[in-house]
């Protein structure tokens, strides 16, 4: 099989290897987010655990895996167009196959040892990892081969992947099995240093607006910086022929690479002291150079795959059995499996029993953990005494150039050019939490949501549990995803490595001036976004916040502190979680008067709504005037969409 192709195969293989297991772990998580708590869906995670079926099985025939082929093309063009339920099925179904489909292609690629196949298996997960990134960039935040008439390029990846398998030689099996050189133990630790190193990519290098949201870098510098380093590394490798020669030289950058993302981390996540009197805690970086450390992770960011090539060709050197293969990929799906949940329990520690505070701020030390297996897999392949032969891909260079300008040129395209809106005698608030982007019945619904917002024509928003940055969420950045449509500006607020509920805040107006600060919790981190917004000849100072189940009393007095005594243009949103009859609604309505209640003095609007029991809030200084109030049911959100219209 021709190099191109065996690259593009394994490309396409491990791009919907990560769109599956994205969609899959998504689904169900959102049961979880709509029960607050661990959801009997999660008994699904069973399928993670599909590679011990393989010990069942004495010798494969290429009708097995070309079947296995198949059912992975269908769940992956079936699951984007279903409802939660049954994109949590199919994806999952999806994920089953691939994780018996993959040890069965690497018995049989170790059979037949094609020359130069660890460079092209390599350079068919950075193709897939590029590919990832650049239909991110795409759809503004979101994959947009999952999505609308971007799936028609899934259609077409999917022909394209059947075309090349049956053009392949898969059909030809080995007439008899090697015996295997390495025991047991040592291809399970090969197995889990390349799971680990997958992990990295699906975790954060598959979608690199995550990584801008770990830190508050703009993403221009993450992707610029990182593209940049991989089209440098493209040239050099594919010259070189693919060799890993420089075996020490590697595992001194890898550790170095390791090391500085877990620094790259941990110095955004901000030290939460004990004692209430510490907050309101300003969430300011003070020492610029924590950025240091994620630079230098990005920039070393390519030998990741390095160390991937690495394991490829220690496993095929060692010509595994695949009672060998079996095993080490149930124990490395287990491995991919604690860590799905570890990263998830970094913010959702407060609904998990017992264990659930052990993960609370150690988001870095998730990556820390994979890394290190990571890095244990890489040692043991450096061991083996089987030098890689040269691949011949010297037009990958170029590919992976002509790749990495397609994404910056589509994240310049899809980013709006903003220019603030003509003069106007009125403004328009809105306060939205919308269930980090699902539908009141659990369904994705980021569309949805943007249409309500679009008909409600805001100027200033402010969002709540928008923290769809992470793998929880499908790695997707709605709020980049809001502010590109809408056209506005946009300030994240907390960085998601604090596992805070997000908030951010949209503007049709500059935003001048903006500061995070996080407040007191015994529960779930929460925070409070202050900004300046220039609006024409005034500047209004806005505040955007969630505050924890309840609304505790201690964080309404601090984000109080926050307001001040006697603001003046001030704007106060978001999900307080206390209702109108609590001392915390009597406490701010002292300081600052409710936008409904001024305009509906008795609660009720001209449509007959009462919505005297919300508990998303517009507070207004005492210097602004209400035009209108209005209040947009539950539906596309688990909450209503409430504005306020003020005058200038």
């Amino acid at each position: 099989m021709k190099s191109w192709r065996t690259v593009l195969l394994y490309g396409l293989l491990f791009l919907f290897f990560l769109q599956l297991l994205t969609d899959f772990v998504a689904a169900i998580y959102a049961f979880g987010l709509l029960g607050t708590s661990i959801p009997p869906e999660m008994g699904f995670v069973v399928l993670f655990f599909s590679p011990v079926l393989l010990l069942a099985l004495r010798r494969p025939g290429p009708r097995l895996m070309s079947i296995l082929f198949l059912l992975i093309m269908l769940a992956r063009l079936v699951e984007p167009l279903l409802p939660t339920y049954g994109r949590m099925l199919f994806a999952g179904l999806g994920v089953a196959f691939w994780l018996m489909f993959f040890p069965l292609l690497l018995w049989r690629e170790a059979q037949v040892s094609r020359e130069g196949l660890p460079m092209s298996m390599t350079a068919g997960l950075l193709l897939a990892t590029l590919l990832s990134a650049g239909f991110r960039a795409w759809g503004m935040g979101e994959d947009a081969s999952l999505v609308g008439w971007g799936q028609m390029v899934g259609v077409g990846l999917a022909w394209i992947g059947g075309w090349l398998w049956w053009k392949g030689e898969f059909m030809q099996m080995p007439e008899r099995a090697e015996s295997p050189i390495a025991s047991a133990s040592g291809v399970t630790g090969l197995v889990l240093g390349l799971m680990a190193g997958w992990m990295l990519v699906y975790f954060a290098f598959s979608a690199p607006y995550v990584m801008a949201r770990w830190t508050g870098v703009d993403a221009w510098w993450v992707l610029g910086v990182m593209l940049a380093a991989w089209v440098v590394w493209a040239w050099v490798w594919s010259r070189a022929g693919g060799r890993l020669t420089h075996q020490r030289v590697h595992m001194i950058g890898l550790t170095l690479f390791v090391v500085m993302l877990f620094a790259g981390i941990q110095g955004f996540i901000p030290y939460f002291p004990n004692d209430p009197t510490g907050y309101p805690l300003p969430g300011k970086v003070e020492n610029r150079g924590v950025f240091v450390p994620f630079f230098i992770m990005l920039m070393l960011s390519p030998l990741l795959f390095v160390g991937i090539q690495h394991l490829f060709a220690a496993i095929l050197a060692r010509r595994p059995s695949l009672r060998q293969l079996a095993g080490s990929f149930t124990l490395a799906s287990a491995f991919l499996l604690l860590a799905i949940l570890a990263h998830i329990f970094t913010t959702t520690y407060d609904y998990i029993p017992v264990i659930g505070p052990l993960f609370r701020d150690r988001f870095a030390w998730v990556y820390l953990m994979v890394g290190l297996v990571f890095l244990m897999g890489v040692a043991t392949a450096m061991r083996s005494s089987r030098l890689v032969e040269p691949g011949h891909l010297s037009w990958w260079a170029v590919g992976v150039s002509v790749l990495a300008l397609l994404i910056l040129l589509m994240h310049g395209i899809t980013t709006p050019h903003l220019q603030p809106p003509p003069a106007q005698d009125t403004i328009t608030i809105l306060t939205y939490n919308i269930q980090q982007g699902y539908s009141a019945d659990g369904q994705k619904n980021y569309a949805g949501q943007l249409a309500q917002i679009q008909a409600l024509q805001p100027d200033i928003i402010g969002l709540a549990e928008c923290d769809t940055a992470r793998i929880a969420n499908s790695n997707d950045d709605v709020v980049r995803y809001f502010a590109d449509h809408l056209g506005m500006y946009s300030y994240y607020g907390p960085r998601t490595v604090a596992g805070t509920f997000g908030i951010a805040l949209l503007s049709r107006y500059p935003i001048l001036e903006q500061e995070t600060y996080y407040l007191y919790s015994e529960g779930e981190q929460v925070a409070a976004i202050v900004a300046m917004v220039d609006v024409g000849d005034q500047n209004w100072r806005i505040l955007v916040t969630h505050l924890g189940n309840g609304g505790p009393m201690i964080q309404q007095k601090e984000f109080l502190e926050l307001v001040g005594k006697a603001p003046r243009r001030t704007i106060a949103m978001g999900d307080f979680n206390f209702r109108p009859d609590t001392p915390q609604y009597a406490l701010t309505t002292q300081v600052l008067r409710d936008s409904w209640t001024v305009r509906w003095p008795d609660w009720q609007d001209d449509l007959g709504q009462k919505p005297d029991t919300k508990i998303d809030h517009i507070f207004i200084s005492p210097d602004l005037s209400v035009v209108d109030a209005q209040y947009a049911p539950k539906g596309p959100s688990d909450h209503p969409a409430v504005t306020a219209t003020l005058v200038r």
